[in-house]
Order: structure tokens, then sequence, then C-alpha cells
């Protein structure tokens, strides 16, 4: 579903992306860890097509596709999904609205007709009891007013309604109390299924005892340095950073 072959970018003069190499096939959940400042959330914008970061060499793939060149609509439209580590607020638009033009803009994409009033709103009902979304909160301007843990799980339910095929998690486990991350975390995995893939970026190993990942990535200096399986969250849990950083110096 995606590939990232030799990924480097940077941001005016600095470079952050160092020759980063990653494959998701459908049906995998992966994570990527790594301490502050290697690159995560710059990895998850650039694959989002966040502007002003330069690709200055390398390719990304998805489904075939070379999208380093499309606008973020364009990649939204091909079923990727990217859920905000720091949910912006967007005052006088409901989430209602801003979901129904959502979805009839990705339909529009594809060639189909606007969706009906009343499958939207049956839709909303269904999505919304994935992260015990309160009906009250679809009808208030976007994230305005609300906690961080209610933000992140309108992240999720957002992603619910839009069904993509590429889900990417930037630090959603970021300030959640553990209620929070449990609710996160089980509309997530409602939502796995053989057809879709996951990307978690985390600092920390806790998400992962709640969405099991298949493929641990550990990043630092701008590109992935080792990859297993959860067992390597948990031994980078007990040994920390400094043990990564220790390894590639003797290697």
């Amino acid at each position: 579903m995606l590939e990232v072959k030799n990924l480097h970018a940077r941001i005016e003069e600095k470079e952050i992306l160092k020759g980063l190499n990653i494959k998701v096939n459908k049906g995998e959940v992966h994570a990527i860890m790594g301490p502050n400042g290697t690159g995560k959330s710059t990895f998850a914008s650039i694959l989002a097509g966040k502007d002003g970061y330069e690709i200055t060499e390398g390719e990304m793939l998805f489904e075939g596709q070379e999208i380093s060149e499309m606008d973020p609509s364009e990649r939204a439209h091909l079923g990727m999904f990217l859920a905000f580590q720091y949910p912006v607020e967007i005052p006088g638009v409901s989430t209602t609205n801003f979901m129904k033009a959502a979805i009839n803009e990705k339909r529009k994409a594809h060639g189909q007709a606007p969706i009906e009033a009343k499958a939207f709103l049956e839709m909303m009902k269904e999505k919304s009891k994935i992260v015990e979304l309160n009906k009250e909160f679809l009808t208030r301007s976007i994230n305005e007013g609300f906690s961080g843990g209610e933000k992140k799980r309108n992240e999720i339910f957002q992603m619910a309604m839009l069904e993509p095929k590429l889900c990417v998690l930037d630090e959603t486990d970021s300030g959640l109390d553990i209620d929070a991350l449990r609710i996160v975390a089980n509309g997530v995995n409602s939502l796995r299924n053989s057809e879709n893939a996951f990307l978690v970026i985390t600092h920390y190993q806790r998400l992962l005892d709640y969405i099991v990942p298949d493929f641990v990535h550990i990043m630092y200096d701008g590109k992935i340095v080792k990859t297993g399986d959860k067992s390597l969250a948990l031994e980078l849990e007990k040994k920390g950073y400094d043990w990564v950083k220790s390894e590639l110096a003797q290697g």
C-alpha cells in the first residue's frame, strides 16, 4: 500500500529526513518510535502533503502512485488520513457540517453522488459510538472548547467517517489520560481490517498495549534504524533511547 524509498527532506536549510525507508501492506499496523527531534512528525506531515518541506531525494508510493507532488486533498481522496498531534479548533464550523462537506468532496472525487441526509445521519450515529462521542459535540464548532481527550476522539471519529485506506496517527496518545487513551485505542482497533493499514507514531510503549502493532520501527536521526515486533517496543521501554544510540555507535 505505502512504500517509501530513501526519503530525504529538509525544511529551509535543515535536513531532517536522511534516507528513510518503510513499506506498509494492507492489513498491517506499523508503529514508529523515536526521541524528540528525530523526524517522526516531519515524516507524518510530509506524507500528508504539508507545505514547508522540501523533498530532496527518494520517493513515496501510495498504491503504486508517486504522491510527492500531489496536494493534500488529492492524497486524502486517494485514501490517506492524518490524525494530528495537536488538532486545531475551527470556530463557526460544526463537526456535522465539516464531515458532510468532507464526505461529499471525497464522493465527488470518485464520481459518486452526494450522500443522502438520512444515510449521513445514520453514519454519524454509528461512528460516534465507536469513540463514545456525545452527539452534543457534533453540533459544536470543531474542537472549540474540547478537552485534549475529546479532540483526539473527534479525530478518530472523523477517521471512522471517512474510512481511509491508510491512517497515520501522529502521537495521538500525547496528553491523554488512561480512560481517553483506552477509548481512542478501542476506536482504532474497531476500524482495523484487512483492507486498510495504520501507521502509529508514538514516544511511548503504553499506546502499544492497546493498539498491538505488527511491526515496530525505531527512528533515529532522520531514518529508521531498527525494526522488530512488539517486543522491540518493550525492550526500548526498558533500555531507553540511549541503548539505540549506543548500538549505532558500535555498529
